[in-house]
C-alpha cells in the first residue's frame, strides 16, 4: 500500500518499485489522501478533482493497481484524528505487509501531515478500541518512507535502494497519465516551458529527461559504484522504527533485488 498526499506522489517517488511488485504479482493499493484540488493554476477546483481522479485511475491501471483518491482537500491537510482514523481503517481493511509514505521532514505540508498520520496510526492499528468499527490487526505492517532530497534536520537514511532502470519505462507510463500535473501545473509552478503541445512520443522523452534531472541527487547520494555503472533510475527507502520489524525473510520479499545498508 502507498499512502501519498496527492495523486501522482506514489508514481513519482516509488513508481519503479511498484512496477516491480506488480510484475511479481503483488496486490497493490495506492491511496491519495487528498483530492488534488489545488494542483493547477487555472482549472476550477471541482473540475480538477474529477480530472485528477481519472488520471490516478489510469495510472493505477498501467500496473493493475487500484488507485483511490480520498476527499480531504489538497493544500489544507493536517495530521488530524480524522485523517489518522481514516488511515487506520484503510490499513485494517487492506491488511498490507508494507506501507510506503512520505517523510515527516518533507517540504510540502500535506506530505508531512500524511507522514505524521501514518506514524501515529502505526501501533494504533492493533488497538481494538481505536476505530472500533473495524477489527484491529494482529501485527503492524512494515512502514517505509519514500525518497526525497531534503536534508534538514536529517537526510533520508537509505536502508534499501533499488536500481529501477528496467521498470523506468513503466514508471514513465504511469506518470504520463497525470497530464494535468507533469505537462501543465509543474512546468508552470517551476516557471519552465510547458510540453503540453508536444506529440505523445516527444512528451514521454521530455518527461524522462525531467525525472532523470530530479533523479541526479539520488545517484549522487546513494550510488557507490555498487552496480558497476550508474543506474538510470534509483529509488531509496527508509524503514520506520515506529511500525513493524523487518525480518531477513520479509526483507527479501518486500524489497526484491534491492541493496541494503
Amino acid at each position: 500500500m502507498v499512502l501519498g498526499a496527492h495523486p501522482d506522489d506514489a508514481e513519482f517517488h516509488a513508481g519503479a518499485f511498484l512496477a516491480r511488485h506488480a510484475i511479481l504479482g503483488a496486490d497493490i493499493r495506492i491511496v491519495s489522501v487528498t483530492d488534488g484540488r489545488s494542483g493547477h493554476q487555472s482549472i476550477p477546483s471541482e473540475e480538477l478533482v474529477k480530472i485528477r481522479r481519472r488520471e490516478a485511475a489510469a495510472a493505477g491501471a498501467v500496473i493493475g493497481a487500484e488507485y483511490v483518491t480520498w476527499d480531504f482537500p489538497d493544500g489544507s491537510l493536517t495530521s488530524s484524528l480524522e485523517v489518522r482514523h481514516a488511515i487506520i481503517r484503510e490499513m485494517r481493511i487492506f491488511k498490507p505487509e508494507l506501507v510506503l509514505t512520505h517523510r515527516t521532514v518533507d517540504y510540502h505540508p500535506d506530505h508531512r501531515a500524511v507522514a505524521q498520520a501514518v506514524q501515529d496510526a502505526s501501533y494504533m492499528v492493533r488497538v481494538p478500541k481505536v476505530v472500533a468499527d473495524v477489527p484491529s490487526l494482529d501485527r503492524d505492517p512494515i512502514v517505509a518512507s519514500m525518497n526525497d532530497r531534503f536534508t534538514r534536520p536529517c537526510p533520508l537514511r537509505a536502508d534499501y535502494v533499488i536500481d529501477g532502470t528496467e521498470e523506468f519505462s513503466t514508471m514513465l507510463r504511469m506518470m504520463d497519465c497525470h497530464q494535468s500535473q507533469f505537462y501543465d501545473w509543474m512546468p508552470w509552478i517551476d516557471r519552465s516551458p510547458p510540453p503540453s503541445s508536444m506529440e505523445p512520443s516527444t512528451r514521454i522523452a521530455w518527461l524522462r529527461n525531467w525525472v532523470t534531472q530530479f533523479n541526479g541527487y539520488r545517484a549522487k547520494a546513494f550510488w557507490q559504484n555498487a552496480w558497476g555503472v550508474a543506474p538510470v533510475h534509483l529509488e531509496a527507502f527508509e524503514i520506520s522504527e515506529y511500525a513493524g520489524v523487518l525480518s531477513p525473510e520479509k526483507s527479501a520479499r518486500l524489497f526484491p533485488g534491492s541493496m541494503s545498508r
